[in-house]
């Protein structure tokens, strides 16, 4: 199951995280220096303290050596050194915690974990806890303030869903990377798959081989994105980790297929947002490829959308719009934006919807093209079957 196990030096923030960031502090500096600030407030981290040490029954070092001797070699396995304090709170669901301090690790143990974990099991699950610190620590807490304005974002009533997915994304990213430090200080894979397994079915005692092959299976009929909340599922966490473990070569094109999916119109995150927004540039550039279409009018429209166009911008063709890159939504606005611009002026009306038609052809979403046609242009028959003729095709039926 194993190959060469990765190490601490393997344990990277994922891409997402970076792009997320990088999005914060360009477009939103203002909130990014306030949340820089309050994320380290002393009174915050006493208010902190005093929360767990009244819920919860603190496992003092004296009284569980066992369990601190584990959370000391899987710190150690993953290059950590810092004051530790473990604490259990109630209940039947087995999880856990971590509450982030800079400096300071709190790890809270939720229902029968302890019991019901072996010792190669426990340090998996203190490698997960410990792994979501050591993300938030990175690059002086940046990664860690993120995730509090994505999540504060959320109790706004002015929150977005654009908004709502990113926080999303990035909480099924930051599971994964604290994946990868589970199985990092169990020392091989089984047990953190072992321990997913448990702690989301219950059951004492799960092959992990066998999830491994049953989340493959899953995995190779499973078209659609994770719609985890806040966790991807069992199955994608598995998956994803026995890929990173393996050193996959196509891991990072997974990961967008299982956690992204195809850029669809009403799933737009933040980053998303920002990388229409390039296409869609590079498309327009496409459809003017064609420089009988350069009258001032269509150019006027363009500069609407862009007000810094300019000549010789970058196309983006139709095949980066493909099935596997955007859903129909995205081609049918790539449809309306065509078509705005066909229309704009009279002079060069005829050879813009030749385009538009060719180009939709291109992307498959002519026959959707026909419907706006039809509302927008006010075409009938007639006039579709000549465009098509013009196309040089007749297969397709208005």
């Amino acid at each position: 199951m194993d190959s060469t196990p990765p190490d601490n030096r393997s344990l990277l923030p994922l891409p997402y995280h970076g792009q997320v960031v990088a999005y914060l502090k360009h477009h939103e500096p203002e909130v990014w220096a306030w949340a820089s600030i309050q994320q380290a407030r002393a009174e915050h981290i006493e208010e902190v303290r005093a929360h767990l040490l009244r819920d919860t029954y603190r496992l003092d070092v004296e009284a569980h050596p066992e369990v601190h001797a584990s959370l000391g070699v899987a710190m150690q396995r993953l290059g950590m050194d810092a004051p530790v304090t473990l604490y259990q709170s109630g209940g039947q669901e087995m999880n856990a915690s971590l509450i982030y301090v800079p400096g300071e690790i709190h790890i809270v143990l939720l229902g029968p974990m302890l019991e019901r974990l072996s010792g190669e099991e426990r340090l998996a699950l203190f490698g997960h806890e410990l792994a979501h610190h050591l993300l938030w620590s990175r690059d002086g807490g940046d990664f860690y303030i993120a995730d509090r304005i994505l999540n504060d974002t959320l109790a706004s009533p002015q929150a977005a869903d654009s908004h709502r997915e990113t926080c999303r994304r990035y909480s099924l990213h930051t599971e994964l990377f604290a994946d990868r430090g589970s199985a990092i200080a169990a020392g091989t894979l089984a047990p953190a798959v072992s321990t997913l397994v448990k702690a989301r079915t219950g059951i004492a005692n799960p092959d992990p081989a066998a999830y491994l092959r049953q989340a493959a299976e899953i995995d190779a009929r499973e078209t659609l994105a994770s719609g985890g909340v806040s966790h991807p599922e069992t199955f994608v966490r598995a998956r994803a980790l026995e890929l990173w473990w393996q050193r996959a070569d196509d891991l990072e094109d997974w990961l967008e297929a299982k956690l992204h999916g195809p850029l669809a119109l009403n799933g737009l995150d933040l980053p998303g947002q920002v990388r229409l927004q390039a296409m869609t540039r590079g498309f327009l550039a496409h459809y003017l490829a064609d420089v009988s279409l350069h009258s001032e009018a269509v150019l006027n429209q363009v500069r609407e959308l862009f007000p810094d166009w300019s000549p010789g911008e970058a196309a983006v063709p139709p095949a980066a719009f493909g099935k596997q890159q955007a859903d129909d939504s995205v081609r049918g606005y790539l449809n309306a934006l065509m078509l705005d611009l066909a229309l704009v002026d009279p002079d060069v009306q005829e050879a813009g919807l030749l385009r538009a038609a060719n180009i939709a052809r291109d992307l498959g979403s002519f026959e959707a093209l026909q419907v706006n046609l039809k509302r927008d242009a006010r075409f009938g028959r007639r006039e579709l079957d000549r465009l098509k003729k013009r196309m040089g095709t007749m297969t397709v039926e208005a």
